[in-house]
């Protein structure tokens, strides 16, 4: 089977390395039918570190590589929901070639019109990597649960963010320097803006949701939060009350038959098997009727973990194991809720940044009331500098000083907390708007 490989970034040179390397390995797992890497293409043909590309033809244009009848499959890892990369998988699947991608935002984008075109085709669409990285996730929903009808699907989806997050636990410092060292280390981008404000693990979740539930991908439909507004402070309150924050992708049929998908960060209790997941590691936890829970964890990211799931698909096809993948192809089809948090309740945690004076407490309590919502429980501590959003303790525009309030309050619906939490931002006597996480205590 003869291979082209579009994008030589930190995946595709990984990729490139165990197609050459290792293929006496390869031809072993496959049943004597070797895997040939035949052509790459790439924005640079500088060398690449402990990758001897000599004999492979470099080919300036991508779509050339789609489009040889002498190339059997091609594997895509540049990138992006559009421009080059969804040319190249188009072209190469309008050619009658096969295709494997780790591109996430791609098939959050466009995943169902190309898995039409797929099967149209006749040929195959795999993505094992585009997910969670090394963890045989789409594997599991679409091979191993094929007989089971998922009621949940959570997961910490993206390394970088549960790695910010683990470091302010381990009192590494505030979200802004742990970004700091994280992005030295190599472990966020110089822009991490699609990482910290969640857009990436939502990419993500429209897939998982569409494989689990049997919909159209339906990235349009995700709530999106990330995780910048997020301090040490609030770890260590959180930490108090008996949780870990994480950052949760969250798809789950309602008992009206309707699945929502949000992401957000999340109070989870520290005895969940996803509160102890740490670092870059990202984890799924499944829940269906015949098989009940079942955890997944690995390495979500990085060279060799995400060439893995690529090699994967490329043995399962390679073997005649891979069959084409259809949305709908495990589950009867479902409908996805437009707005997943218009009857989502739930208990909250309220951080304030508020004036201390006499009768803050009072105005805040007013205000939450006036919406049917209960206070469960109050921590209050002295001001500390990196309570304030810049991380300095400068408190000389509030005389009477600035104090960190946390609440607890009870089950309320989420129109009626995004209610409150506009009129509390409102409210002189607080100085920034309220951090509101929600508490998940039912995912068990």
């Amino acid at each position: 089977m003869r291979v082209g490989l579009i994008g030589l970034g930190t995946v595709g040179a990984a990729l490139a390395r165990q197609l050459i390397d290792g293929q006496e390995f390869l031809k072993h797992q496959t049943g004597g039918n070797p895997l040939t890497l035949a052509a790459v293409s790439a924005r640079s043909q500088k060398p690449r570190p402990g990758l001897d590309l000599t004999g492979v033809p470099f080919v300036a244009d991508p779509l050339a590589i789609a489009r040889d009848p002498q190339i059997d499959l091609v594997v895509e890892l540049v990138g992006g929901h559009d421009g080059i990369a969804k040319q190249v998988v188009e072209a190469a699947l309008q050619a009658g070639k096969l295709v494997v991608t780790a591109n996430k935002a791609l098939l959050a984008h466009h995943g169902s019109d190309l898995l039409a075109l797929a099967s149209q085709q006749g040929k195959i669409l795999a993505f094992e990597a585009a997910v969670a990285g090394a963890i045989p996730v789409i594997k599991v929903l679409h091979e191993g649960l094929a007989a089971n009808r998922l009621h949940r699907v959570v997961g910490i989806l993206n390394g970088t963010c549960n790695y910010l997050l683990t470091q302010m636990q381990a009192g590494a410092g505030s979200f802004d320097s742990v970004l700091a060292a994280a992005q030295q280390a190599g472990y966020a981008e110089a822009d991490p803006s699609t990482d910290i404000d969640g857009h990436d693990s939502a990419h993500k979740l429209a897939i998982l949701s569409a494989l689990a539930f049997g919909h159209p991908m339906a990235l349009q439909a995700v709530a999106c939060c990330g995780i910048r507004a997020v301090t040490a402070q609030d770890i260590t309150y959180a930490a108090e009350l008996g949780y870990h924050i994480k950052l949760l992708a969250i798809a789950e049929r309602g008992d009206d038959g309707l699945v929502r998908q949000r992401v957000q960060p999340c109070l989870l209790p520290r005895q969940h098997p996803l509160a102890g997941v740490d670092n870059v590691t990202n984890a799924v936890q499944l829940k269906a009727n015949l098989a009940g829970q079942i955890l997944l964890e690995g390495p979500g990211a990085g060279g060799d973990a995400t060439a893995s799931a690529v090699l994967a698909d490329l043995v399962d096809i390679a073997v005649g194991r891979r069959q084409p993948i259809s949305v709908a192809s495990t589950q009867p089809s479902a409908v996805v809720a437009d707005k997943p948090l218009e009857k989502l309740a739930g208990r909250c945690y309220w951080r304030l940044q508020v004036v201390d004076q006499p009768g803050v407490l009072a105005a805040v309590a007013a205000v939450l009331a006036r919406h049917q919502i209960s206070i469960e429980s109050l921590l209050q501590r002295p001001s500390q500098a990196n309570d304030l959003p810049d991380n300095r303790p400068d408190t000389q525009a509030f005389p009477n000083g600035n104090v960190p309030v946390v609440l607890v309050t009870h089950q309320a619906l989420e129109p009626a907390l995004q209610a409150a939490a506009d009129e509390l931002a409102k409210l002189p006597q607080l100085h920034q708007p309220p951090l509101r996480l929600r508490i998940e205590d039912n995912l068990a």
